[in-house]
C-alpha cells in the first residue's frame, strides 16, 4: 500500500493575466516527470478566468474532459453544435453542473467567462479513455448542494448510473461537501487506485489533513474515510490501474 500527500504549493502554476492556473500534473510549459498522471487521470487544472475572457477555439482528440465549476459560469461552444443556435445543449455551466466532453475522433471547442464582472473558478479534468476513436459526445448534469451534502455523490461513471454523466473509462468520480461531524467512506476494490482532490476548505482523509488545493493519491488501499470537514468541497476518483 502506498499513500502520498501532494501539497497545493507543489503544483505547477501559470499566470497568463486573463488566466491563472494551478496544474496538479504536467501540463503545457509545466513539466514534472514525477507528476505525469495517475492511472488514467491525466490533468486536473484549477483555473480562474477573468471576466470577458477565455479559451479560444482549439481542438482535442481521444480524451474524456470534465469541467466542474466552483464559482461563476463557463460558456462552452463546440463543433458538435453545443452552445450554438439549434444545438442540443445551451453549453453554459454553473456551480453544481458537471460537463463531460468526449473528444474521441476530434472536436473543436471554446470556453469563456462571459460575465461582466467576477472570475470563473473551475476545475478542468482530463481522463484517458479506455479506447480511442470513439464518436465525440457531450453531456451535462446538475448536482445540487443537498445531493452532495455529507456524502460522496457519484457524478461520472462508465455506465452513467445514478444519474451520473457517462465516460469512456473505467473511472468513477465522486463529489462531496463536508462540515463538522459529516463523514463518508468509499470502499475500493482490489487493484484500484484512489485520488482525492480538495477543491476548497479543510478535510481529513484517512486521518491526514488536506487543505484547499491539496491531494492524496493511494494504491492498495481498501477504503477511503473522509471526516472533520470545514467548508470542504472534495472530488474523489476511483481509478483503474
Amino acid at each position: 500500500m502506498t499513500i502520498e500527500l501532494i501539497k497545493s504549493a507543489d503544483r505547477g502554476y501559470a499566470d497568463h493575466g486573463w488566466l491563472k492556473s494551478f496544474h496538479s500534473f504536467s501540463f503545457a510549459s509545466y513539466h514534472n516527470p514525477r507528476r505525469m498522471g495517475f492511472g488514467p487521470l491525466r490533468v486536473i487544472n484549477e483555473d480562474r478566468i477573468a471576466p470577458g475572457t477565455g479559451f479560444g477555439t482549439h481542438g482535442h482528440r481521444d480524451m474524456e474532459i470534465i469541467s466542474y465549476v466552483l464559482e461563476g459560469e463557463l460558456a462552452h461552444k463546440d463543433s458538435m453544435g453545443n452552445g450554438q443556435a439549434g444545438g442540443a445543449h445551451a453549453g453554459v455551466i454553473r456551480p453544481g453542473d458537471v460537463q463531460r466532453m468526449s473528444a474521441g475522433t476530434g472536436v473543436m471547442h471554446s470556453e469563456f467567462n462571459n460575465l461582466p464582472q467576477g472570475e470563473t473558478h473551475f476545475l478542468q479534468i482530463w481522463i484517458m479513455p479506455d479506447r480511442s476513436g470513439v464518436a465525440p459526445g457531450y453531456e451535462q448534469r446538475h448536482f445540487s448542494r443537498e445531493d452532495k451534502r455529507g456524502r460522496l455523490r457519484l457524478v461520472a461513471s462508465p455506465d452513467g448510473v445514478e444519474g451520473s454523466v457517462s465516460i469512456h473509462s473505467g473511472s468513477r468520480l465522486y463529489a462531496g461537501l463536508f462540515e463538522g461531524a459529516e463523514s463518508a467512506e468509499l470502499e475500493l476494490a482490489p487493484g484500484r487506485l484512489a485520488y482525492v482532490h480538495l477543491a476548497r476548505g479543510r478535510l481529513r482523509v484517512n486521518g491526514q489533513l488536506l487543505q484547499a488545493g491539496d491531494a492524496l493519491q493511494a494504491s492498495g488501499l481498501e477504503r477511503l474515510s473522509l471526516a472533520q470537514g470545514e467548508q470542504a468541497e472534495v472530488l474523489v476518483f476511483d481509478l483503474p490501474q
